[in-house]
């Protein structure tokens, strides 16, 4: 299996949380305790930043 640059494997715990790698954090700019909201299309998963007030 290979991975291209802009991929990672990210693993899911048991509580069904995920870890966003550093790299896509800072380019999205989030740190570990934000939010993103997750959108599924039919082939892929999109992630964007959102702000909670």
């Amino acid at each position: 299996m290979s991975v291209q640059e802009n991929e990672v494997l990210v693993k899911i715990t048991s509580a069904g949380t995920i870890s966003i790698p550093k790299q896509f954090r800072k380019f999205m700019d989030i740190q570990k305790g934000e939010y993103v909201k997750m959108i599924l299309g039919k082939d892929r998963l999109i992630v964007r930043k959102v702000m909670i007030s």
